[in-house]
């Protein structure tokens, strides 16, 4: 076999797997709604009568936003074992994970996306009680 027939095998096999990939994409149902995707399409001014295509974009966006959460939670895991290595004292480890603002942001800045909250934000449920209760 010539090196032409190969390589026609092999985008042979690419168009048959990708047909296989966009009829599944038929009876898919993703996590965010056609409705919603087709929204934002719309706005962004995009417009397409094939399902198909709305679902690859779902199913894109699904899988960027699993890779952030992803990305947080490690972030997370990291950031409370450095205070439970600080806590020497601490017998008994809390195994719950708690995350916040500053690890989506690490997460988010990862894939170019910067995110700036106001001073005001709270992080924690106790944020601001401790002014709150002086006043008092």
């Amino acid at each position: 076999m010539n090196h032409n027939q190969q390589s026609n095998e092999v985008r042979h096999d690419d168009e048959n797997a990708l047909s296989d990939f966009l009829a599944s994409l038929t009876d898919y149902t993703p996590t965010i709604p056609d409705e919603l995707v087709e929204h934002y399409l719309a706005k962004s001014g995009f417009q397409c009568p094939d399902v198909r295509l709305t679902r690859l974009v779902a199913v894109a966006a699904q899988k960027f936003v699993s890779d952030i959460a992803i990305d947080a939670l490690q972030h997370c895991k990291a950031r409370q074992a450095a205070v439970v290595r600080d806590k020497k004292d601490k017998q008994q480890r809390d195994k719950r994970l708690i995350m916040n603002m500053e690890d989506l942001s690490k997460a988010l800045q990862e894939y170019g996306v910067n995110v700036k909250h106001q001073e005001y934000f709270a992080d924690n449920p106790s944020a601001g009680l401790e002014s709150a209760s002086r006043e008092e």
